[in-house]
């Protein structure tokens, strides 16, 4: 049967400002483990460390702009647009722009802070 997920759990962020997390689906708030759905609202200015995760990740931008750092470059994701980066890969997530973003975050498997490898 259907399950209605009425409200996110709110997960605590890591970054330079604090940037807003409700988990729909994961870890936390369904106790999925195979993948993970969030919502992010992240300030202006907001930057996180690089990160080597060990789960796929598919960022969808609703509002705002999300700066992608990697390994070859940087690209920057704008409304309707969407990123997929892949397990192992190195990337830094950011939103340098004066109105910060508001995004979707599916991390397949789910997403764990054991997982993301964060740079020291």
């Amino acid at each position: 049967m259907p399950k209605l997920i009425e409200s996110p759990s709110v997960v605590e962020s890591a970054g330079t400002k604090p940037k807003r997390i409700e988990e729909y689906v994961g870890r936390v708030n369904t106790g999925h483990e195979a993948v993970s759905v969030a919502r992010m609202t992240s300030p202006a200015g907001w930057e996180e460390p690089g990160q080597r995760p060990e789960f796929d990740e598919i960022t969808l931008v609703l509002r705002g702009r999300v700066h992608v750092e990697h390994e070859d470059g940087e690209i920057e994701v704008g409304p309707g647009q969407a990123m997929l980066t892949r397990a192992g890969e190195w990337i830094r997530y950011s939103t340098p722009g004066d109105e910060g973003a508001e995004y979707v975050a599916i991390c397949l498997p789910a997403f764990s802070p054991d997982t993301v490898h964060r740079d020291d």
